[in-house]
C-alpha cells in the first residue's frame, strides 16, 4: 500500500521531511484508545505508543494524537512495534469542549475533509444541536454535508419540512436524505467519497452511524444496536476509528457525542451564522449585541421575518458560552503556567543548595 492511498499528499511528505529527522518515518493514526494508539503505514496497522519526551513536553491534550494525525515514528522489534515522537501540523481538526466542568479542548479527529453531519428524521432531528455541530466543523476547517436519515419511517411532505426548517435556519450546507432500510442515498454518499480523502461521522447515538458503515463496506463487521422505546440511541461504536473502504475512501467512525460545548469557537460561530453577520453589519453600533440596542439591524430583520428568531437566540446563546469558556480556559492555563514557573525555580533553588 502507498500512503498517499490514505491521504498522504505533498503538503504532509514535505512537513514529514523536514521535522521527522534522519532514521524517521512517516504514519497515520487510525485508533486511540485511552493511552494506546494503532497506525497504519505501507505495510498495514502496528501498535505504536507516545515516547516520554513526547509526553513530557505536551502542554495541553490537544498537543497529543488523535485519530486522522500523521505522525512521525521509529520503529522497534523489527518493525512490529513503534513509538510516537512528534505530531505533523494538522490540515484541519474536531475538537469540542471537554464534557463536565472540566475547562479544555478535547481532541476528536484531525486532517478531515468532509464530515458528514447525521441527524435522524424521526427522533434525533433537531436544528439548534444541528447549529452546534456545524460551528465546530467550521471552526476546524472541514467541509460539512449533512445526512437525514430514516426517511422509511416519515413521509415525503414531512421531509420536505424538516428540510425547510434548515434552510430557514440559515443553513446553506448540503443535504442528501437517506434510508439504511431502503438503501435511498447510499450510492450517492459512495460517489461523493473519492479515494485517499478522510471523511468523518458526526452525530447521536443511534442515528444510523455504524449502520451506514456497514453499508459502505458491504458487510455488518460493525455491531448495531436497536434504539430503545422512547427513540433514544444507544451506543455501540467506543472508540474513534479510521476505516478504509473498499473504492478507496477514509472514514472516521466515532461514538455518539451526548455533550457539544463550545470552547475557543468564535471563528467557526461568525461561519455558521455568516446571514447573522451579514445584517449586523448594517447595525448603527458596530458593537451591537443585537438585543435592545437602537438601530440594530439584525432584529429589524426578525421584524420583517427574514431572519428566524431561534436561529439568533442560540447564536447568542453560542456565543455567550464560548466567550465563557474562553475566558475561564486562559485563566487556567495562566494557573498552569505560573505553578510550573513555580516547580520550576524550587528545583532550581534545591539544585543551587545541593550544589553547596
Amino acid at each position: 500500500m502507498e500512503l498517499s492511498e490514505i491521504g498522504l499528499d505533498k503538503w504532509f511528505k514535505d512537513q514529514a521531511s523536514e521535522l521527522c529527522g534522519p532514521g524517521g518515518s512517516v504514519a497515520r493514526v487510525t485508533a486511540v484508545d485511552r493511552d494506546r494508539y494503532i497506525i497504519r503505514n505501507e505495510q498495514g496497522e502496528i501498535p505504536a505508543e507516545l515516547t516520554g519526551k513526547f509526553l513530557y513536553t505536551a502542554e495541553s491534550p490537544t498537543d497529543l494524537p488523535c485519530v486522522g494525525d500523521w505522525v512521525c515514528v521509529h520503529y522497534r522489534d523489527s518493525g512490529a512495534q513503534a513509538s510516537i515522537h512528534r505530531i505533523l501540523p494538522r490540515k484541519s481538526f474536531l475538537r469540542r469542549k471537554t464534557s463536565g466542568k472540566n475547562i479544555e479542548f478535547q481532541m476528536i479527529a484531525a486532517n478531515i475533509d468532509v464530515a458528514f453531519i447525521v441527524q435522524s428524521c424521526h427522533f434525533d432531528f433537531n436544528v439548534r444541536r444541528l447549529e452546534r455541530y456545524l460551528v465546530m466543523v467550521n471552526e476546524g476547517h472541514v467541509e460539512p454535508l449533512l445526512l437525514l436519515t430514516k426517511t422509511d419511517l416519515i413521509s415525503p411532505e414531512a421531509l420536505e419540512q424538516l428540510v425547510e426548517k434548515i434552510r430557514q435556519s440559515g443553513i446553506a450546507a448540503g443535504i442528501i436524505s437517506l434510508s439504511n432500510v431502503t438503501g435511498e442515498g447510499i450510492e450517492q454518499i459512495r460517489e461523493i467519497m473519492a479515494p485517499g480523502k478522510t471523511y468523518c461521522l458526526l452525530g447521536s447515538s443511534g442515528v444510523g452511524k455504524t449502520t451506514l458503515i456497514n453499508r459502505l463496506m458491504g458487510t455488518s463487521g460493525l455491531e448495531t444496536r436497536e434504539v430503545s422505546g422512547t427513540g433514544e440511541g444507544r451506543h455501540t461504536t467506543t472508540r474513534r476509528q479510521l476505516i478504509m473502504l473498499e473504492h478507496g475512501g477514509l472514514l472516521i467512525d466515532m461514538p455518539g457525542m451526548r455533550e457539544l460545548g463550545m470552547l475557543g469557537v468564535s471563528e467557526g460561530i461568525d461561519d455558521s451564522f455568516a446571514d447573522i453577520r451579514a445584517f449586523s453589519k448594517s447595525c448603527r453600533f458596530t458593537d451591537c449585541c443585537h438585543t435592545n440596542e437602537p438601530g440594530c439591524a439584525v432584529r429589524r430583520a426578525i421584524e420583517r421575518h427574514e431572519l428566524n428568531a431561534e436561529h439568533l437566540q442560540n447564536y447568542l446563546k453560542l456565543k455567550k458560552e464560548s466567550e465563557f469558556h474562553e475566558l475561564s480556559y486562559v485563566e487556567k492555563r495562566k494557573k498552569d503556567r505560573a505553578f510550573g514557573q513555580f516547580v520550576h525555580s524550587v528545583m532550581k533553588t534545591r539544585g543551587k543548595r545541593f550544589d553547596k
